[in-house]
């Protein structure tokens, strides 16, 4: 092989890893710190799915964890993103491999979990204590009661069987009263439950004992009061949110607005609200408690009669509803829009009702209006998912205006056809009356606020997604 030959192989080798490397830099960015997140628009945050951190209540979001994501989020001028785990190998492995940026969970900080993401600031401290039946309760469950001893210390621990969440810290600490005491527990790991679960087997009598966190299981005393919390099995430990550690700049802005927010009036009224407040325990037991009951509204059955009639998914029309009304079939508009799908006085009247209607027949009449709204777009947005959107838009702010907007979209390049999107219509719909876009002949519905449109339709889809998340 002669030089010249040589050095063209070398050359082309050079060129081609060089592509090699440059593509690989297109595709993966040196950093995911808050930069990156900033250019994203959206904070990602995992949080655990219970009747504390995150949960929906009368269709609204609620948890700690959840509000206080929020907080955060709108400090940093960010939307927010919550995805919800019980599983805590995924939730780490999930941060480390930046698919998401924070996991917001009451997180022990210990040196077996420092070597794999950076802790922010403690946020709040607690204790481990042991979940099991009151000694009264035992002798209620059992006739042939003899006085077996109840679990008041460590030491009687040995022998017993105590369930935790898997690769949790209650584990660890478990393995650690093994070795305190010199004998054994039998302790079982479960995976995908969450610690108030492990608590509800036991007031069930399901199982004899679980280990969490002191905080989670006052509140759930509430629930129980046959349980016995008082049998404490470590000292205070500081709870954490996590970020990963390529993410410094993260962390620092986290831990910064942790300082500001932990002595705040927001974080005492918040604090109170979850753990304190006597209120948390008609919450939890209400049967419109995702994590509990399951459903999102007294109106449930109307709204999944109704929906199929629009094939859509009942948690859709619900999510529908509660940005119109919150549930309240007497809620009334300053221009005269009435009941929970606040149909105003002239569609109402034009599918026969007025004000005086049930709240069932003012769903169906909502759904009449859905339906007409469907038909006349069907034709030109062949996509259901899209057309969803479209119809949203339509019902909040009327069909001319969403028209106009689809015109504007197609006379300056855009889609009239998809709605999210820098060129589409909802970018058209909050520009249309803009000097550069409006054009007399085709805006013919006039003026219009799109920016509220634009919030009622994300607003809609996000809280349906948590919905279809949360609510089965």
């Amino acid at each position: 092989m002669n030089v010249f030959k040589k050095i063209s192989i070398l050359l082309c080798a050079t060129l081609l890893l060089m592509a090699c490397h440059s593509k690989k830099a297109e595709q993966e960015p040196e950093s995911y710190d808050l930069p990156e997140i900033e250019k994203r628009g959206k904070l990602i945050a995992t949080t655990d799915y219970n009747s504390i951190s995150y949960f929906v209540y009368r269709g609204t979001l609620m948890g700690y964890q959840y509000e206080l994501l929020r907080d955060l989020a709108k400090s940093l001028n960010l939307d927010l993103e919550v995805n919800v785990s019980n599983n805590l190998d995924n939730d780490f492995e999930n941060l480390i491999n930046h698919k998401t940026d924070i996991l917001a969970i009451n997180l022990a900080v210990t040196a077996e979990r420092q070597q794999k993401v950076a802790f922010t600031t403690p946020i709040t401290q607690t204790r481990q204590v042991l979940v099991q039946l009151s000694e009264r309760q035992r002798i209620r469950n059992n006739r042939n009661y003899k006085g077996e001893k109840q679990i008041k210390s460590i030491l009687d621990m040995a022998g017993k069987t105590i369930y935790v969440v898997k690769n949790s810290a209650y584990a660890a600490r478990l393995r650690n009263i093994e070795s305190e005491i010199g004998d054994t527990i039998d302790i079982i790991e479960v995976e995908n439950i969450d610690s108030e679960q492990l608590i509800e087997q036991v007031a069930k009598g399901e199982i004899d004992y679980c280990v969490t966190d002191e905080d989670v299981a006052m509140i759930n005393q509430t629930y129980y009061p046959m349980l016995d919390i008082s049998t404490a099995v470590s000292f205070p430990q500081n709870m954490a949110w996590a970020v990963s550690k390529d993410n410094p700049t993260l962390l620092d802005t986290v831990n910064n607005w942790i300082a500001g927010m932990k002595n705040s009036a927001f974080h005492i009224v918040l604090y109170k609200k979850y753990f304190k407040d006597p209120k948390t325990l008609t919450r939890a037991q209400s049967p419109y408690q995702s994590f509990r009951g399951g459903s999102i509204s007294k109106y449930d059955d109307a709204i999944k009669k109704y929906s199929k009639q629009i094939d859509w998914d009942w948690r859709l029309l619900a999510s529908l509803i509660y940005q119109e009304s919150r549930f309240n079939a007497d809620a009334r508009s300053w221009c005269g829009a009435f009941g929970l799908m606040q149909l105003m006085p002239e569609t109402a009247a034009r599918f026969g009702i007025d004000s005086t209607a049930t709240p069932e027949a003012n769903i169906k009449t909502g759904v009449k209006f859905i339906k007409w709204l469907n038909r006349q777009l069907k034709d030109s947005v062949a996509d259901d998912e899209e057309r969803i959107k479209f119809i949203l838009a339509s019902y909040n702010i009327g069909l001319g205006h969403i028209l106009d907007a689809r015109r504007v979209a197609r006379v300056n390049g855009g889609n009239p056809d998809i709605w999210d999107g820098a060129s589409n219509v909802d970018f058209f719909l909050r520009h249309k009356s803009d000097k550069l876009y409006y054009n007399p002949e085709i805006v013919r519905s006039g003026y219009c606020r799109g920016e509220e449109t634009h919030n009622f339709v994300r607003d809609i889809i996000e809280r349906y997604n948590i919905y279809k998340t949360l609510i089965k």
